[in-house]
C-alpha cells in the first residue's frame, strides 16, 4: 500500500506542475494591471513613474516570465506565502482565511444533509426499482438537475423570505453584535436556504448514481445466492449488495469529503454569503491575478487529492484491487 501511495503520488507532481504552468501563463494573459492596482491614488503625477517602477519591483514584475514563475513557485512551497493581492492590500492567504472557514461551515451542513438523504433513498430507490418511490425521486432528480441553482436559490428567498418573513434574505452573522446561543441561532438562520438550495442540487446526480451502482451489485450472481441460502433480504442488501457496491459510491462520499473546501460561487452571490466562491468571483471582477491563480492552485490541489484519496479508499474497500 505505501509503495502504491508513493507511486500514486509521483504520478501526479507533474500533472501538479502542469496546471501551476497553465494557471502562470493564463495569469498574464489576463488583462489589466496589478500594479496599477496597488498604486494609491494620492499619488503625485510627477512622482507617479518612479512610484510604478518601485512597485513592479517590489512584485518582481521587472523579471522575465521564467523568473517569476520560478519565483512564484518557491515563496509557494518553501516560504508559503501565496502572494498579495492587489485587490484588498494584503497578502492572499489572510484574503482567504475567512471566507474558507465561512465555505467549510456551509459545506459541512450541507454534507452532512446530503448523505443522510441519499444514500437510504439510493438504495431504497434500487430495491424498489420500478415502484412509486423510485419513479418519483427520479422526477425529483430530473427537475432539479435541470433547475439553475440562482432560480432555485431566488424561489427559496422570494417564498420563505419575502412572502413569509421567517428566514433572512442573505448576508452573515453579525458577530460583533451577537454572541453565545443568539450567535447561534443567526448562525442556523442565515444557513438554512443556502443549505437547502445546494443539498438539493447535489442530491439530483448522487441519488441516481447510487440507485445504478446499487441496481448492478444486486444483479450479481452472489446475490441470487445469498437469496437462496435463506439470508434476511437486509443481510443481502446491507452486508451484500451495499457493500460491493461501495467502490463507484465511495467516488462520491471521497468527494463530498474534499468539497468541505471547495465554494458555490452562484448561490453564495445570490445569498451574500461570504465565502470562498464569491471571493474567487470579487477577484476575477476586481483582476486581482495573484488572488484569481493562488486560489485557483488551491482547488486543484484539493482536486488532485481527492483523485488520490479516491484510488487508496478503493483498494480499501475491495480486496480484490491488486495496488502493486
Amino acid at each position: 500500500m505505501i509503495k502504491y501511495i508513493i507511486k500514486r503520488v509521483v504520478i501526479l507532481i507533474p500533472v501538479l506542475i502542469g496546471i501551476s504552468i497553465i494557471l502562470f501563463i493564463v495569469s498574464k494573459m489576463m488583462p489589466g494591471d496589478p500594479v496599477r492596482m496597488m498604486l494609491p491614488l494620492t499619488i503625485k503625477p510627477e512622482n507617479y513613474d518612479a512610484a510604478y517602477e518601485t512597485m513592479r519591483a517590489r512584485l518582481g514584475l521587472d523579471k522575465s516570465v521564467v523568473e517569476q514563475y520560478f519565483r512564484w513557485m518557491y515563496n509557494i512551497i518553501i516560504e508559503g506565502d501565496l502572494g498579495f493581492s492587489a485587490l484588498f492590500r494584503r497578502p492572499v492567504v489572510e484574503c482567504i482565511g475567512e471566507p474558507l472557514k465561512n465555505t467549510i461551515i456551509l459545506n459541512a451542513c450541507i454534507n452532512v444533509l446530503y448523505l443522510i438523504i441519499a444514500l437510504p433513498v439510493g438504495i431504497r430507490m434500487a430495491v424498489k426499482r420500478g415502484s412509486l418511490f423510485d419513479n418519483g425521486w427520479q422526477v425529483f432528480s430530473l427537475a432539479t438537475y435541470s433547475v439553475p441553482s440562482f432560480f432555485l436559490a431566488l424561489s427559496l428567498i422570494f417564498i420563505f423570505s419575502i412572502t413569509l418573513g421567517w428566514l433572512p434574505l442573505s448576508g452573515m452573522p453579525n458577530a460583533s453584535l451577537l454572541g453565545g446561543f443568539d450567535l447561534f441561532i443567526s448562525w442556523v438562520r442565515h444557513l438554512i436556504l443556502p443549505v437547502v438550495t445546494l443539498t438539493i442540487i447535489s442530491l439530483a446526480g448522487a441519488i441516481r448514481y447510487i440507485r445504478n451502482a446499487m441496481i448492478d451489485a444486486l444483479s450479481q450472481d452472489y446475490i441470487r445466492t445469498a437469496r437462496s441460502k435463506g439470508l434476511s433480504e437486509k443481510v443481502v442488501i446491507y452486508s451484500h449488495a451495499f457493500r460491493n457496491a461501495l467502490i463507484p459510491i465511495s467516488t462520491i462520499i471521497v468527494g463530498v469529503i474534499f468539497s468541505l473546501f471547495a465554494g458555490s460561487a452562484i448561490t453564495e452571490a445570490v445569498f451574500s454569503y461570504h465565502g470562498i466562491g464569491r471571493l474567487l468571483v470579487t477577484a476575477v471582477q476586481g483582476r486581482d491575478t495573484m488572488l484569481v491563480i493562488s486560489m485557483n492552485l488551491i482547488f486543484s490541489v484539493i482536486n488532485v487529492t481527492a483523485v488520490l484519496a479516491a484510488d487508496i479508499v478503493y483498494g480499501l474497500i475491495d480486496p480484490r484491487i491488486k495496488l502493486k
